[in-house]
């Protein structure tokens, strides 16, 4: 194996990168090395590389002398835990860092690409939709330090990863691209009508002088397009000459440049100018970036809206046997401590409940829309709600080891993810750039040689490079990817592996293990069955809709919805009963609602309850969930209210 005269990693020699300085070969491993070493070399500091004297292999201690401050990256690293291998569990670290001036799949694979060859650095990955590269490296062999300074050395800036960092910058990133399209489309419709009537000057005939006004307003209409609106795309070529990397923005940079300056060229021989086609390249890219980062915006949203379920405080019970409880952070929790949860509050972690009994809606984390109760003995998922009674739990699991944190993590992963067709799409876009450049440099060699004038060799090599600007290989792919991603999510569906799009469409048959992950997600009343001829339908949902209304159930909300237009009547004394149902005194009637066993512990079955009792079995049996109504005897009413409300849940 060939070892790189710059770093002196040894590497693959199918990924060697030779080149002939001052009569020698010389062999990198990446060009990130290959860079480093010509401007070494060309800054005559050779001497670098003959009195170098490195304690280890790999990136030079002397090559970067500006200290990097690791301590806001510090506290971002974590241990990670290999199961499979136990010896190496405290040698592993693992960090998130957010990495600026990501434009395309060509600087994800660079950094991938310098990042593995690290010695050190187990494992590397790039998030195209976030600029998130997720880290992990044995500390024994290579520092935080030294990792940062690696990505600084390719030509971008690495910065502590966090979600508000995260959707800032977008929302910047957002906001300047967003003022440069503008700007780009406004000058851009105004150059069309100069170029307009040029186009037309050139078939109808138009003065000498009124051509070159036209060209001149039409140049200093381009002026600002390219070196405000198309800033970025040159500052990042520019950026990436310094490393010997061609990107994207190297194609849109050479191609609108490529354009303005022969245009420029064209004013003064009295040729066709092609002015639009400079401003255009740049308008509609910058329009593609926006939908773009737009797009990847949604994208994290899914994220962001996950971690948001957590709370950020919690109720931590002081003593087991004491009823006095403290406000404090979530990250203060350890695992064991008491945590109480009132009525409407989110569970802050996983654990057991000790005490209490409630029902509980798990269903932005399960899927499942009914609530399930839970007592003593019962695990709770952090990010749920409470819905009505108060219970303290065990803490059983915190930070990433939690259900949620484990949720947000394989989102994460699957947007990270590549599929084979993305691999194999960044392979091409890391030689495509170059393979551009060398056709442009063959098309304008082969015109000349062919007898055609320089004129017409230049415009057909810039056509070429023109053609291949927008290069939605590079786009497109991991695009697609994130589209259907968040598509997906919104929708409840979360996308394990970025595999799983591409076999989608060869799939013949979907198995689901849960009924609840294919509805609505919500309860919808059925039917309403009145058993008492003496009351109505009408009579009988306003009753339970004034009750229900006062309800956080989703059962309560189903009944609620239904009964919209309905006058509702006052009630006194609501009161939840966990696990059964709700009650509440409208007039003289204490009514309840709730399962049978509710109906039966106060008294609100009489002499319906055969037939009522055989009706609602029918439908228990067909899936649906049956909730009664019924109230006790005062005033010499009759003890059954008499009807059912049948639920069932839209598939």
């Amino acid at each position: 194996m060939p070892t790189c005269n710059h770093c002196l990693l040894e590497f693959p020699e199918g990924e060697a990168v030779y080149d002939e300085i001052d009569g020698e070969k010389r062999v990198f491993c990446c060009h990130g090395c290959h860079g480093i070493y010509r401007l070494i070399h060309g800054e005559g500091l050779d001497e670098f590389y003959r009195k170098r004297q490195w304690n280890e292999k790999g990136i030079s201690k002397t090559l970067f002398e500006k200290e990097i401050d690791v301590k806001p990256f510090a506290e971002h690293v974590r241990n990670i835990e290999d199961r499979e291998q136990k010896t190496e569990v405290r040698r592993q670290k693992e960090i998130d860092i957010y990495i600026d001036d990501i434009r395309c799949a060509s600087c994800v694979w660079l950094n991938e690409k310098i990042l593995s060859k690290t010695e050190g650095i187990k494992y590397a990955r790039v998030n195209y939709a976030t600029h998130r590269a997720r880290i992990r490296w044995d500390p024994n062999i290579i520092g935080l330090d030294r990792i940062i300074k690696r990505i600084i050395s390719i030509g971008y800036n690495p910065r502590p990863y966090s979600e508000s960092e995260q959707f800032k910058r977008q929302r910047a990133e957002a906001k300047d691209l967003l003022i440069r399209f503008g700007t780009a489309g406004f000058l851009s419709s105004q150059l069309m009508i100069y170029t307009t009537a040029l186009y037309a000057g050139y078939f109808q005939g138009i003065d000498a002088k009124t051509k070159l006004i036209f060209e001149i307003i039409a140049m200093l209409l381009t002026i600002p397009v390219i070196f405000y609106s198309g800033m970025p795309f040159i500052r990042n070529t520019f950026k990436g000459l310094q490393h010997l990397n061609f990107n994207m923005d190297s194609l849109i940079t050479i191609g609108s440049d490529s354009a303005f300056i022969y245009s420029i060229y064209q004013m003064f021989i009295g040729g066709k100018v092609y002015f639009d086609t400079s401003a255009m390249i740049i308008t509609l890219i910058l329009l593609g970036r926006y939908i773009e980062t737009t797009a990847k915006g949604r994208a994290s949203e899914t994220i962001d809206r996950l971690s948001k379920l957590n709370p950020k405080e919690a109720r931590l019970v002081m003593s087991q046997d004491s009823e006095v409880t403290e406000i404090v952070p979530v990250t203060s929790i350890n695992k064991g401590d008491l945590i109480r949860v009132i009525p409407g509050e989110r569970v802050p972690l996983d654990g057991i409940i000790v005490s209490g009994e409630s029902e509980v809606d798990e269903s932005i984390i399960t899927g499942e829309s009914k609530p399930i109760h839970k007592s003593v003995g019962y695990e709770v998922i952090g990010g749920s709600m409470n819905l009505y009674g108060t219970f303290v739990f065990k803490v059983t699991k915190k930070g990433k080891e939690t259900v949620l944190s484990n949720i947000i993590k394989a989102v994460e992963d699957a947007q990270a993810r590549k599929p084979q067709i993305q691999t194999i799409a960044d392979r091409v876009v890391g030689i495509f750039v170059p393979t551009i450049l060398i056709i442009a440099f063959f098309t304008v060699a082969t015109y000349i040689l062919k007898g055609a004038s320089t004129q017409h060799a230049l415009m057909a090599g810039i056509s070429v490079v023109v053609i291949a600007c927008p290069c939605s290989l590079g786009l497109a792919t991991p695009l697609a990817v994130l589209i259907f991603t968040t598509m997906a999510s919104s929708k409840g569906i979360l996308i394990r592996g970025g595999e799983v799009i591409e076999n989608t469409s060869q799939s013949d048959h979907v198995i689901f293990d849960k009924t609840g992950t294919i509805t609505l997600g919500r309860p919808v009343l059925k039917e309403v069955i009145v058993f008492d001829t003496d009351l109505d339908r009408e009579y009988i949902l306003s009753l339970a809709a004034s009750i229900e209304r006062l309800s956080e159930h989703s059962i309560g909300h189903a009944i609620t919805e239904s009964a919209k237009g309905l006058d509702l009547f006052n009630v006194f004394a609501f009161k939840t009963l966990p696990g059964k149902g709700v009650e509440g005194i409208i007039g003289s009637k204490k009514i309840f609602i709730g399962s049978r066993e509710l109906m039966y512990e106060n008294n609100c079955f009489s002499d319906l309850t055969r037939s009522l009792i055989n009706a609602s079995l029918q439908f228990e049996k067909s899936g649906d969930i049956v909730i009664y109504i019924g109230w006790d005897r005062r005033g010499g009413i009759k003890s059954l209210c008499g009807h059912s409300l049948f639920l069932y849940f839209y598939p």
